[in-house]
């Protein structure tokens, strides 16, 4: 009696999990990341080809894309959008450097009630942190191995 009952409530247990586990659609989700990386993508060329006609070089251009599409992010985070795009778009609103924004954006915004440096100042970088480490200790690798194969004149 007493591992019937164990057994049954395993099974309820069981049926619970189930019912509130969420379920995905791999394709639909995709569908949805390419949809909304696509967009932001587009508002670049957008602001790429508007910087461009306005006398830009293409370096100046792709710079004032950047820097648009970021406080683009920033605006949207701080309006508490950016996070409904991230939920509804997945990595392809996190991919781009609108996400990068919005990650260093978000902990700053969430944490300004306990002060300029406990708050903002020491986590800011909370999640932004370990994409710039690694990015710079990659580039950096990269760069050593590059300047090694140059040295022995496997590369030239």
């Amino acid at each position: 009696m007493n591992q019937e009952q164990q057994k049954e409530q395993q099974k309820k247990y069981a049926d619970y999990v189930k019912e509130v586990t969420p379920t995905h659609s791999l394709p639909l989700n995709m569908a949805k990341a390419f949809l909304t990386g696509g967009l932001i993508c587009v508002l670049g060329q957008i602001i790429t080809n508007f910087a461009k006609s306005q006398g830009l070089d293409q370096e100046m251009a792709g710079t004032w894309c950047s820097v648009t599409l970021v406080f683009i992010s920033v605006i949207l985070t701080g309006f508490n959008l950016y996070p409904k795009i991230g939920k509804f778009g997945g990595a392809g609103s996190l991919v781009p450097i609108t996400g990068f924004a919005n990650s260093v954006a978000a902990p700053a915004i969430e944490y300004k009630a306990e002060g300029q440096v406990f708050g903002i100042g020491c986590k800011i970088f909370t999640i932004a942190g370990p994409v710039i480490l690694y990015g710079i200790m990659s580039s950096w690798a990269a760069g050593v191995i590059y300047y090694i194969l140059k040295i022995m004149e496997v590369i030239s």
